[in-house]
């Protein structure tokens, strides 16, 4: 019984995590179609659909402008400037322009950024559940991670999310991909683990029927001397 319980295990795990490994791959196609067929939409009032390439015209908030930290590039270790925005309506986006380099430098980063009214237009991202924070988000004006409630600014910023800048004045290099691990890698990690779960079945059938075929040993009784 221990035999089968343990391969038996194996092989649901196995079959298990290929799937979830398969649905992953189904959801980035999903993602990835989406992001192509996003609408390009200029200046929109009501919160824009993640993905959507959107064109704003307006001015920066330079003094606001914060870093987030960690970020790499070709090899080079940088921040993102995180710039909020003001459109001609009076609505505040947050901007994120792409990378600057700075090195394993700690100290205090600067940008420079362009003054007066400019046409952006980027990749807007939907603010969502974001990976546990140890330690305080805010270090002088580094972040860890993007989040709006480092910035007290009157009126707050119009949607929940931000605008990773693609073209524009005051656009950096860009380092931000919308999808890390391709679908077919996914695929890839799926078909491994319904291999592994295959290889434990047939180690579990085979080891089960060598044991069946070995002979019980045959109990000896022992011998009394009579008295």
């Amino acid at each position: 019984m221990g035999w089968w319980g343990f391969w038996s295990c194996l092989v649901v795990l196995g079959l298990a995590l290929g799937l979830w490994q398969w649905e992953r791959a189904a959801d980035k196609r999903d993602y990835l179609a989406r992001l192509a067929a996003a609408p390009r939409i200029e200046a929109p009032a009501a919160a824009p659909p993640s993905g959507s390439q959107l064109v704003l015209q307006g001015e920066y908030l330079a003094e606001e402008t914060l870093f987030l930290d960690n970020r790499t590039h070709e090899g080079r270790l940088g921040v993102a400037p995180l710039t909020p925005f003001r459109d001609i309506n009076g609505r505040i986006w947050l901007v994120q322009r792409g990378f600057l380099s700075t090195g394993p430098s700690r100290a205090a980063p600067s940008v420079e950024t362009p003054a007066g009214v400019v046409t952006l237009e980027g990749r807007w991202q939907t603010a969502g559940e974001s990976a546990p924070l140890f330690g305080p988000n805010r270090e002088g004006n580094r972040l860890q991670r993007i989040d709006l409630s480092a910035w007290d600014l009157e009126p707050t910023f119009a949607h929940p999310g931000w605008l990773h800048l693609e073209q524009g004045p005051g656009h950096l290099a860009s380092w931000w991909q919308p999808s890390v691990v391709p679908p077919e890698r996914h695929l890839g990690y799926a078909l491994q683990w319904w291999g592994l779960a295959l290889a434990a079945l047939v180690i579990m059938l085979v080891g089960a029927r060598r044991q069946a075929r070995s002979p019980e040993p045959v109990s000896i009784p022992s011998k009394e001397t009579p008295r």
